[in-house]
């Protein structure tokens, strides 16, 4: 399984589309194990555009603190599932909460 976690200055940004990064994870989630973890540099904010870039990178999951609903359905049709509503952490922590039925769908930081 492949995690998404946008971040600037090394946590979750809290809108994704404004992000510096995104941080890639691989994890066995049977063994709740985290693999390797990728550090990527986020492409230009355009809309429609996170959701095709971050399927052709292979993510199953993206975790964020806020997202509008377009992108949110763009990334369903892209089979990418989305956790919005997460709190600023490091990717580590959200991915560790994520393996451990920890992190679930909160208030979604995104007005738009």
């Amino acid at each position: 399984m492949r995690i998404a976690i946008p971040v600037t200055n090394g946590i979750l940004s809290m809108h994704f589309g404004h992000c510096e990064k995104f941080v890639l994870l691989d994890i066995d989630n049977n063994n709740k194990k985290l693999l390797i973890e990728t550090e990527l540099d986020a492409p230009p904010h355009e809309p429609g555009l996170l959701p095709q870039w971050l399927a052709e990178h292979n993510v199953n999951i993206i975790i964020a603190g806020g997202m509008g609903q377009r992108a949110q359905t763009l990334f369903k049709q892209s089979n990418i599932a989305v956790v919005v509503g997460a709190a600023s952490k490091s990717p580590q922590e959200l991915a560790s909460d994520y393996m451990n039925n920890a992190l679930t769908n909160g208030e979604n930081f995104c007005d738009h």
